[in-house]
């Protein structure tokens, strides 16, 4: 999937349909010609309704659809008949899909089930035709109730990606390279900083037929919080990864430095990050001697306070071991 077309943040305006009228018809048949009220009632409005599809991996679809509207039930008629049901929308979104209220920021609901099904909008009842009204004392009632109106709102979806493993670092950490070594997927990859602009997904395939999705994420610095760099804006899609995988380069200043202050961006975003299984990959180690991989694993053991693995992607070396490290976190 190209940049362009990963779209994980979508505004639209919905609205659903306004119930039908009821009838006041009062039956006139030739030989029935005190045939009392048979006014029918009117039909319910159309929904508006957010389903799940767990084939859809991106808001693409919706990119373009600013405007939402349901079909209009109809009125009722005479002979007790009542009006049809307007055409309910339905607005299918990739799972882990959040829906805001545009103009509160306030959560509405979240889509993370396959065929899970809310009403956004709902839309409004018939109503009564005047044969609900007639009494003993009103005997030929020559009113019925209007349908309830129409449901409008301003909301917006945002995408979080749903991953078991993401990966996490500073730009040009070498997340994209492992992503396509690791999966058959082919994020752009580049001698330069923030290379990757848009979240980039994999499957990777392990032993016995068995997979799990990794996550690229585009690149954090220190400051990320505050907006610096590409800001918190794809921070999101870290907080539905099973695991945290922290990609730092062997040849980094500070190894450790790096890992807090990747882990502090997380924790002033969202503290509840913090809770999630973390391991950290040393990169690039194919720059690395068998005395200088010795001296910084001696070093690593004295200071890293989780797991670590070195790897290097461009030579192949540690990638399995990693695997089997990802899949028991993940089981």
């Amino acid at each position: 999937m190209t940049e362009g077309n990963f779209v994980d943040y979508v505004k639209m305006h919905v609205s659903s349909g306004k119930g039908g009228k009821g009838s006041a018809h009062l039956n006139r048949e030739k030989y029935n010609a005190k045939g009392g009220p048979d006014g029918g009632d009117g039909g319910r409005g159309g929904h508006v309704i957010i389903k799940g599809n767990e084939n859809l991996w991106t808001l693409l679809h919706l990119k373009f659809q600013r405007h939402i509207r349901a079909g209009h039930g109809g009125d009722g008629s005479s002979n007790r008949s009542t009006g049809s049901d307007g055409e309910d929308y339905i607005i299918e979104v990739p799972l882990g899909t959040v829906i805001r209220d545009t103009e509160t920021n306030d959560i509405l609901f979240e889509i993370t089930e396959q065929g899970e099904e809310k009403i956004v909008a709902e839309g409004g009842k018939g109503g009564l035709g005047n044969w609900h009204f007639k009494s003993s004392t009103n005997q030929t009632p020559r009113y019925a109730q209007p349908g309830i109106p129409l449901e409008e709102k301003d909301i917006t979806l945002e995408l979080k990606v749903l991953a078991d493993v993401g990966l996490v670092g500073f730009p040009n950490a070498g997340k994209s390279t492992l992503l396509s070594v690791m999966t058959a997927a082919k994020p752009k990859i580049a001698d330069y900083e923030f290379t990757t602009l848009k979240p980039n997904l994999g499957i990777v395939k392990y032993r016995d037929y068995q997979t799990f999705v990794m996550a690229d994420i585009p690149g954090i610095i220190e400051g990320a919080a505050e907006g610096k760099g590409l800001g918190y804006y794809f921070l999101r899609h870290i907080e539905r990864n099973s695991v945290l995988l922290f990609l730092i380069p062997a040849d980094a200043p500070d190894i450790n430095k790096q890992y807090e202050i990747l882990l502090d961006e997380l924790r002033r975003y969202n503290p509840e990050m913090l809770d999630k299984d973390r391991m950290i990959a040393v990169s690039k180690c194919d720059m690395l001697d068998d005395e200088l991989k010795a001296e910084l694993k001696q070093e690593l053991d004295q200071t890293l306070p989780i797991p670590y693995l070195f790897i290097s992607s461009v030579a192949q070396q540690g990638i399995t071991t990693l695997k089997d490290k990802l899949w028991d976190m993940l089981n």
